[in-house]
């Protein structure tokens, strides 16, 4: 059982005294403290009834105060400044059919503001459709967006209807939009202008009333400037905007989450378990890159190790939470220098070198992410892969070779 216990032993004449007291402080600030009179064996049942009381404090809903009220809008939970003004633009808009733009870092909860959007607008009853643009190829995702028709190509065996005509009369979210391809790029503005499209190998164009949300965790702003994403369709999607913060700006809702995500794991397994203050002052203290997933990952994690303990301590954190001290910088790996390449002999020689080594420290920054590697670099990820490939690249980020089409999360 995780406890930070201060055991004293009193003895005396006029008869018994405290032989055992034990005392944590759970993760909203609530101290518990136990003393067992005289028995021989006093410790060891402070100990057991220190756990029963701190389940019993716990199952009372004790829960932290933040300083200011938090702000819930269809599960969305935040008491931090950027999560509030959030929850009162979604108030603001509920009931609005507009399409949205949602932007933000990976495991913000993008895709659980889109739910929230759908579930307070008029197509509620409808069908949500999620999709990742990210996780296709051009000519799958264009099948699995449009649908295809029987014989349109190799193994099309069977007419299939795409997710478009799949979420009619309801709301399509169309996660990392800004992995799309140029050529569907032109497709989606069709739908988002006019509500039609053509299934690959048909003849005759659908039409559907689809409400489109969509999210991306690139500037689409200077994708637009680039020249990689197209102008008409930003301003197409970006009809009302919304940002879902980082976790590292809103860390005062850390309690909170963890509260959320404890009594969800309570629920499914029927038992409670807190935190330890120590516990939970090492997760505020941590950078959290995954944002909240990670911090829902992490509670998970630690549920599950705690085994049969109600209280849960700091010394079965995950190691990058561990290895980050009190108030100082999260220890960051250490990366092997670009490798040197020979001094070129015209321009075009030139341009390739400094090309690979961009290349190849963009890859080892982003330990080999190629989605985020071509982000940074300013190019499509798909034209990243041909690149690495042409240089002959693969497993430069220090990781041994990949395959050339799978990335990692």
């Amino acid at each position: 059982m995780a406890t930070l216990p201060t055991t004293e032993r009193v003895s005396g004449e006029d008869g018994p005294q405290p032989s055992a007291k034990l005392e944590t402080t759970l993760a909203n600030g609530t101290l518990v403290r136990v003393e067992v009179m005289g028995p021989s064996d006093s410790e060891a049942i402070a100990t057991r009834a220190l756990a029963a009381a701190s389940l019993e404090v716990a199952r009372g809903g004790v829960a932290p105060r933040p300083s200011e009220p938090p702000s819930s809008y269809a599960g969305i939970v935040g008491a931090a400044a950027p999560m509030r003004d959030l929850c009162r633009l979604l108030q603001r808009i509920r009931g609005s059919n507009a399409t949205i733009l949602i932007t933000g870092e990976n495991g913000t909860g993008k895709e659980l503001v889109a739910r929230a959007l759908h579930d307070q607008s008029t197509r509620t009853g409808k069908r949500f459709v999620a999709t990742n643009c990210s996780a296709f190829n051009d000519n799958l995702l264009e099948s699995e967006l449009f649908g295809h028709r029987r014989g349109a190509f190799t193994g099309a065996i069977a007419d299939k209807p795409g997710l478009f005509e799949v979420a009619d009369h309801g709301t399509f979210f169309l996660d990392e939009v800004g992995d799309m391809s140029p050529a569907l790029q032109v497709k989606l503005l069709r739908v988002l202008q006019e509500g039609i499209f053509l299934p690959v190998g048909a003849t005759e164009q659908r039409k559907v009333d689809v409400r489109i949300i969509a999210a991306t965790n690139r500037d689409l702003a200077s994708m637009v400037a680039r020249g990689t994403f197209r102008e008409d369709l930003f301003y197409r999607l970006n009809v009302v905007s919304l940002h879902v913060p980082p976790l590292r700006d809103r860390i005062d809702d850390i309690p909170l989450l963890v509260q959320h995500f404890l009594d969800r794991l309570s629920k499914r397994d029927g038992r409670t378990k807190t935190l330890t203050q120590r516990t939970l002052a090492r997760l505020m203290e941590h950078a959290w890159p995954g944002n909240v997933r990670e911090l829902e990952n992490e509670i998970e994690r630690l549920w599950v190790l705690s085994g049969d303990d109600a209280l849960i301590s700091d010394d079965i954190l995950s190691p990058s939470i561990s290895r980050r001290t009190a108030g100082g910088p999260a220890v960051q790996p250490k990366t092997a220098p670009a490798p040197s390449l020979p001094t070129p002999k015209s321009l075009p020689e030139a341009v390739a070198a400094l090309e690979r080594r961009m290349i190849v420290e963009g890859l080892r920054r982003a330990k080999g992410n190629k989605t985020r590697a071509a982000e940074e670099l300013g190019i499509s990820r798909r034209n990243l892969i041909r690149k690495v490939q042409a240089y002959g690249l693969e497993g430069s980020s220090g990781r041994g070779p990949r395959h050339p089409n799978r990335d990692e999360p």
